[in-house]
């Protein structure tokens, strides 16, 4: 377990300590919500999870079996539902690992991103639209 400590700020911003680091995240709702869009949103927060989750998961694969996976780099997209409720419908990954691994290297590497834990936790109505390119 790893305990985490939100406070509201007011104008709907939030800010998290993570507790055994100390380390603080700040969220702000979007200007589309009635929020600055100042800092990440709640729901920016779980998609830059997934990506980084991707990433994370694959170098822990990786490491262990002496891959270098330094300068794997990961863009995402959020998309919104457009009607009530108001929830994430689609995530954007596009990961982009080291053209240097080697080919038989690399089906792993992607199937440990497709299984890392946030994208196994998201709810199966949100569409994970990932793709994989190397170098």
């Amino acid at each position: 377990m790893v305990a985490q400590s939100i406070r509201y700020l007011g104008t709907l911003r939030c800010e998290a300590t993570h507790v055994p680091s100390g380390r603080v995240v700040v969220t702000d709702a979007p200007v589309d919500n009635h929020g600055k869009g100042e800092s990440h949103s709640p729901t920016d927060l779980v998609c830059t999870a997934l990506a980084t989750c991707m990433l994370t998961t694959a170098g822990i694969v990786a490491q262990r079996d002496g891959i270098a996976l330094d300068g794997a780099t990961a863009a995402v997209e959020k998309h919104m539902t457009t009607t009530a409720p108001r929830k994430i419908a689609r995530i954007v990954v596009r990961l982009t690992l080291p053209a240097s691994v080697p080919a038989e290297h690399r089906a792993k590497l992607e199937r440990a991103a497709h299984q890392c834990p946030v994208a196994l936790s998201l709810h199966p109505e949100v569409i994970q639209d990932v793709t994989i390119t190397w170098g």
